[in-house]
């Protein structure tokens, strides 16, 4: 296995700090952000790689001696949001971060699939979490016609360059479990559009994602190493569902997430959190997820994404790396 760190959480200092604190924790990669919700913070020449081999080969000399090596691109946003402002954006995002893969001799881009609007002239898309009604199947019919419009054109651009394009399982997008990934790929006819499997949007709906990797296999292109907890008294009566989110003012810290939409206040107190490795689900379980993973790809690229809002930056990734390092000595003893 190749385990890293997504380097989102290490925005707030330069990429070979970055680097050192990855190479500190005794992991090899670092998934770098390549733009989407997210700017591309630590690709400073992002223009001038995807034009000039000097350009790039004066990127690749950073990694040059740290003991860690690029693990993939990772380039989240909403490519089929109604608001073009938004969609357009990241969707461009999403091409560019694919020529810059190959550009940078990486082979995955992670994505989320996106979320249209709910009907032609909508400004704002429209999740549809359990289509009961008729008319939510209608919604769906036109999601889905978007969808795989957008994707069969850029599982070709990612084919021709030999990029595969890992979306992410994540809710409030249309691809958000296994049904939706194969109902794609059919649509589609894909061939290097299929999964990162972050586990961590699959626990909190109530998925093992061992399951899911076994359901999936070879689909599976990535993986994020994040843990949820569910605070079981909350969950009891907010359920997993739980949306008391708070609207953050322009005078508080908040994150832009395209056009003038922005990130909210996590619920308070949640019924589930985002914490790090091993805070929900202990090193045998991790142990059987990396075992799943490495069933399908010994070379599976697995990344930590820090979230956890009870511990620091480097901290918080200390917590999850040690954890990770277990589960994966554990492996290499059981195997």
């Amino acid at each position: 296995m190749k385990l890293g760190v997504y380097n989102a959480i290490l925005h707030d200092r330069p990429l070979p700090e970055a680097l050192k604190v990855i190479a500190d924790l005794g992991l090899t990669g670092i998934e770098i952000n390549s733009g989407g919700f997210l700017p591309p913070v630590h690709i400073p020449t992002f223009d001038d790689i995807l034009e000039s081999d000097a350009a790039r080969d004066d990127y690749l000399a950073v990694f040059e001696g740290t003991g860690v090596s690029i693990a993939g691109l990772n380039c989240n946003g909403n490519p089929l949001h109604p608001n073009r402002t938004i969609g357009d954006k990241h969707a461009e995002d999403i091409r560019r971060s694919i020529r810059l893969a190959n550009r940078l001799g990486q082979n995955r881009v992670v994505t989320m699939s996106g979320l249209p609007g709910g009907e032609p002239g909508a400004t704002v898309p429209n999740w549809i979490v359990n289509a009961w009604n008729s008319a939510a199947l209608d919604v769906l019919d036109y999601q889905w016609k978007i969808a795989a419009d957008f994707w069969t054109e850029t599982d070709k651009l990612a084919r021709d360059v030999d990029v595969k394009v890992a979306l992410e399982l994540h809710p409030q997008n249309l691809v958000f479990n296994p049904a939706d990934v194969r109902k794609l790929v059919e649509l589609t006819g894909a061939t290097h559009v299929g999964v990162e499997l972050d586990a961590s949007h699959l626990f909190w709906q109530q998925m093992d994602p061992v399951a899911v990797i076994r359901e999936l296999g070879p689909l599976v292109f990535q993986a994020a190493a994040k843990d949820v907890r569910i605070n079981t008294e909350r969950a009891a009566i907010y359920g997993v569902l739980d949306n008391r989110f708070r609207r953050l003012s322009p005078d508080e810290n908040r994150t832009n997430l395209g056009g003038d939409e922005w990130a909210n206040e996590w619920p308070k107190p949640a019924a589930w959190d985002f914490v790090a490795l091993g805070k929900g689900h202990d090193v045998a379980y991790w142990t059987e997820f990396l075992r799943a993973l490495h069933d399908v790809d010994p070379d599976m690229l697995v990344n930590i994404e820090h979230e956890d809002v009870e511990l620091g930056r480097v901290e918080g990734l200390e917590v999850a790396a040690k954890v990770l390092k277990e589960a994966d000595a554990a492996l290499a003893v059981s195997a």
